[in-house]
């Protein structure tokens, strides 16, 4: 958990701009098919309480329902991955690179490795799973 009380993010063009006003989770790397189509690789993802989130631009904000339970964030002006969020979550996942500063953050571990491309490796000694932690 990162200790930073303060973050300030945005998207690529500035139309989602926000700030989140307490602790960051470490980051999660999941390679599931759906955040590899989404970004192009794999998400690198942080999170904080909702309540926790202020948009101090949201212009650009869009939403795309990914799931039966859950949807993804992204500015619909330059196409930026920002956000995930579970239905009826108290917390939102954001993606990391979107920060200005990423202070404090390690990766805690890599998720759905089952479903990584094939053109990259997970580092050696990295916490990984092939699904979720304790899906069985």
């Amino acid at each position: 958990m990162c200790k930073q009380q303060h973050h300030h993010a945005s998207c690529l063009c500035g139309a989602v701009a926000f700030e989140v006003q307490g602790p960051l989770r470490d980051v999660i790397c999941c390679h599931c098919t759906q955040c590899r189509k989404m970004t192009g690789h794999f998400l690198a993802a942080t999170a904080c309480r909702t309540a926790d989130l202020r948009f101090i631009n949201k212009d650009g904000l869009a939403w795309y329902r990914s799931s039966k339970t859950a949807r993804r964030g992204f500015c619909k002006i330059c196409g930026s991955t920002l956000f995930w969020k579970k239905d009826g979550a108290e917390t939102i996942s954001i993606a990391a690179g979107c920060l200005e500063r990423t202070d404090g953050l390690k990766t805690a571990m890599h998720i759905f490795c089952a479903d990584k491309g094939e053109y990259y490796e997970i580092p050696d000694g990295a916490k990984h799973y092939a699904e979720w932690p304790g899906k069985t």
